[in-house]
């Protein structure tokens, strides 16, 4: 089982405040399952605008999250190393739905399985969850890219 803390999955994605959007990888098995969680709060420069007097966590950002969780899962599955410079772009989505609000205080808990691979194309099954109620499931598409920074 393979765990990760912010500052491991710092190193594994590319992505910085304020669109870091996974907190803690809980639980990773390569090849099979990543588990990750992200903590919602208040501080959240969106809640400002989405809406003032009803905070809620935007959905295009809950599947920005679980695509973030896949890009971690693909490195541990393809063999990658912190550091190197390939990344996996979010590529496209299908089947997203949403089944419940995300609000400041809920811990959204990502789980990532692989459906398929094909070359350098990776497709996962997503679900985030809060206190064990499905918030929003979908198919999320990654693409292997070489990052030049």
């Amino acid at each position: 089982m393979i765990t990760h803390d912010i500052n491991e999955v710092m190193k594994r994605l590319p992505q910085r405040y304020p669109f870091l959007l996974i907190d803690r990888v809980t639980d990773c098995t390569p090849g099979e399952s990543l588990t990750a969680i992200k903590n919602v709060t208040v501080n959240e420069p969106f809640f400002q605008g989405h809406f003032p007097g009803l905070p809620l966590m935007p959905g295009v950002l809950i599947l920005e999250a679980m695509a973030q969780a896949c890009g971690i899962f693909t490195m541990h599955a393809a063999g990658l190393e912190p550091g190197c410079n390939i990344s996996f772009l979010f590529v496209g989505i299908d089947k997203a739905r949403f089944k419940r609000q995300v609000i400041p205080g809920d811990q959204l808990v990502f789980t990532v399985s692989l459906l398929r691979r094909k070359r350098t194309f990776w497709v996962f099954d997503v679900e985030a969850r809060v206190d064990d109620q499905l918030a929003a499931t979908a198919e999320i598409m990654c693409a292997e890219h070489e990052m030049e920074f």
